[in-house]
């Protein structure tokens, strides 16, 4: 088995900054009341002298615009569960290793990257996409990639004889022993792995333990080291925290891409698409603007997600200045893996349909974009329905819609318009004249919307037809339809 460790150092940082570009001193801290300290430092605080460790005070001296995010434990907990389910497209086995890094065993993914290198660029890019920094070794132990990728060994150890020399020169603090542990063997001379290595094992193990035995053992491979597979969720629950209060499309459309790439993966994982995208933005009291995205077919497509949600929001009145941005899928959908196009990947024709629907429907309104079919109705106001875009046309051969001499007219008025006479003719932008065939219509008596009518092909002064009607036993002539 071969591991790849994806270490976050700037985790609970990125956290806070994800959701909008960090053009600030943002800084985060842990402890409570005096003795809160900073945990982590964007570049902008950094260059002003806001260092780790620090106190939160002595940091405000430096730079007194500075914005500080306590640190959430809760928090960071879920943003990696989203993480390793996302990561799920890589490999079908991911662990989580708390507090910041996942494990993803990836022998079996090298094939379907074309190898280990691009898989793992392939997961560098992802992850800052999803606006993540990631330190990334590959190791044949758990334990061992994880090492290398704390210590920032960006290295790929593919064999035992290799690991050996790869984590003998790492330091003391990759053990995790605590600050008195780490003492004790400094005081002992040791200052890396080999160095305990080399010592008896009997007389480390009573000074400090037998878990640094085990670590060491689980990390060389000489022990198995098992770790729990995560188990992702049905569902997919999105959220993240605006760094303030936004009203603009851009910026809320910043926070929602990273949303929708995090959707994406985690559909990619399950090998399914969404069909209904459900958004929400919340506002401050409790307001909140909902968006739903109907798609013509299941999708996990990022980039037509993110236009959907694009032509969505500029038609979008929103209730308050959005503070938290929401992205849920209650229903996944199986979605059947396509064949690649051998030249250039184009899509299929299917595939654009659909597409330019849902672009047209996130743009128009759902309400206005639909197809339609025939009905078995003589009655022409009667005879068509509207129908999903996606929907076959069940009545494409209604008999009802052809006349004697041809197809019936694809374009009806709204409502039948009176027309003039003058000097004896029909008369509609010009003189119309009618051809001698007519075509009776009569029905309706069921609903007590009954017609009897007379239909006629009109011909105009520039060769334009249209259909025309007369009432049986009335005396008004109308313009029902336009041929083409």
């Amino acid at each position: 088995m071969l591991w790849l460790c994806a270490s976050l150092p700037d985790f609970p940082l990125e956290i806070c900054s994800r959701a909008a570009p960090a053009d600030e001193p943002l800084a985060v801290s842990e402890g409570e009341g005096r003795e809160q300290r900073i945990a982590a430092a964007n570049e902008c605080a950094r260059r002003a002298g806001v260092r780790r460790g620090a106190r939160v005070s002595e940091a405000y001296a430096l730079i007194h615009t500075l914005r500080v995010q306590p640190r959430d434990p809760t928090v960071e907990h879920e943003a990696l569960a989203h993480l390793a389910a996302w990561s799920g497209q890589y490999t079908s086995s991911v662990s989580i290793v708390s507090p910041d890094a996942l494990l993803l065993e990836i022998e079996g993914s090298r094939n379907i990257y074309g190898g280990y290198d691009r898989l793992i660029a392939s997961l560098r890019q992802g992850l800052n996409d999803l606006g993540y920094s990631a330190c990334i070794a590959v190791a044949p132990t758990p334990l061992g990639a994880t090492w290398l990728a704390r210590c920032g060994r960006e290295i790929s150890v593919t064999d035992h004889a290799a690991l050996f020399s790869a984590l003998a020169k790492l330091p003391l603090t990759c053990l995790d022993l605590g600050a008195d542990g780490e003492s004790l063997l400094r005081g002992l001379g040791l200052t890396t792995l080999i160095d305990c290595l080399r010592l008896p094992r009997d007389g480390i193990a009573r000074r400090v333990g037998p878990r640094i035995l085990e670590m060491l053992d689980r990390a060389f491979g000489r022990l198995p080291d098992p770790r729990p597979a995560f188990v992702a969720p049905e569902r997919f629950r999105g959220r993240l925290a605006l760094p303030a209060p936004v009203a603009t499309c851009e910026a809320l459309l910043f926070a929602l891409r990273r949303l929708l790439l995090e959707l994406s993966g985690f559909l990619s994982a399950r090998g399914a698409g969404a069909a209904t995208l459900d958004i929400q933005l919340h506002g401050a009291r409790s307001a909140v603007t909902h968006l739903s995205l109907q798609l013509v077919t299941p999708s996990r497509d990022a980039a037509h997600l993110v236009g959907l949600v694009r032509d969505r929001l500029e038609r979008v009145r929103l209730a308050a200045p959005v503070e938290e941005v929401r992205v849920e899928v209650d229903e996944l959908l199986p979605l059947a893996t396509q064949a690649l196009d051998f030249f250039a990947g184009a899509q299929s024709p299917e595939t654009l349909r659909a597409q330019l629907l849902e672009r047209f429907q996130a743009r128009l309104g759902r309400d206005a974009v639909h197809g339609i079919t025939t009905v078995a109705e003589h009655r022409p106001e009667c005879a068509w329905r509207a129908i999903e875009p996606h929907a076959p046309a069940s009545g494409a051969n209604n008999p009802m819609v052809f006349t004697r001499d041809g197809h019936r007219p694809l374009w009806l008025l709204p409502a039948p318009v009176a027309l003039d006479v003058r000097n004896g003719r029909l008369y509609w932008e010009g003189a119309l004249a009618l051809e001698p065939e007519r075509e009776r219509i009569e029905g309706g008596w069921w609903d007590g919307a009954d017609i009897a009518r007379d239909y006629f092909i009109a011909h105009g002064s520039q060769g334009r037809r249209f259909w025309v009607f007369r009432e049986m036993h009335g005396t008004q002539w109308f313009l029902h339809g336009l041929f083409g």
